[in-house]
């Protein structure tokens, strides 16, 4: 699925992510903020589920489109904004595609959904510590000082978040895609694919843990 080409179908599938993706960061904005600028956002594990699908470029796509969409529209962070959301978003989902591109399997997806969540958690570490001072007006030391008890644990936990939802979704929505005719059905030797309930049991404890995780942050438990 990853060499899909141009077709039209292609594109319309690739907006219909790029719809669905947005909608997520909408309805997202009534989750509280952390530290007042910080919002958790599914969008990644929409973005990741289409790159699982045709592959990383595709991932990319989306990431873009998405972040230049809510830029345009209900961002107020104007391209300082665009930037985090594409850094933020390609360091999550091309760890995460790349490695289930080389092993379609459940353990490929978990194994790349980890390396993404390391990934994103190191690189808005270093870009928060570059460009936060100038979206705050601050100094750059109150951004240090934000970093490990702050920064750190919110993409960490929004990272895990995304991965509890990739993995309990990824299945449903290709099953459906499927049987809708809109991509291929899966090839013998790509891996299990199939349900299965121990693991639809662990990815549920992954989703749940973190999201108790992030109510602990907001400070809501």
């Amino acid at each position: 699925m990853s060499n899909t080409k141009f077709s039209p179908k292609y594109v319309a599938i690739i907006a219909m992510f790029t719809a669905l993706a947005f909608v997520s960061v909408v309805v997202s904005k009534v989750i509280p903020n952390v530290a007042g600028f910080l919002s958790y956002e599914p969008k990644d594990s929409i973005i990741t589920i289409a790159g699982f699908i045709f592959g990383p470029l595709s991932s990319v796509i989306v990431a873009v489109l998405v972040s230049f969409v809510e830029m345009i529209t209900i961002s107020t962070t104007g391209p300082i904004g665009f930037l985090m959301n594409v850094i933020g978003t390609c360091a999550f989902v091309l760890p995460a595609t790349v490695f289930y591109k080389k092993d379609r399997s459940r353990r490929g997806a978990l194994i790349g959904l980890c390396m993404g969540i390391v990934c994103m958690t190191v690189c808005m570490l270093l870009w928060n510590y570059i460009i936060t001072p100038l979206y705050m007006k601050v100094d750059r030391s109150v951004v240090v000082g934000m970093l490990l008890p702050v920064f750190l644990p919110f993409n960490l936990i929004k990272g895990g978040i995304n991965t509890g939802i990739t993995l309990l979704l990824y299945k449903p929505v290709v099953t459906a895609l499927r049987k809708a005719r809109l991509v291929e059905p899966s090839k013998p030797g790509n891996g299990k694919t199939g349900f299965n309930l121990g693991f639809f049991l662990v990815s549920l404890a992954v989703l749940v843990t973190f999201v108790l995780a992030f109510l602990v942050l907001i400070g809501v438990i």
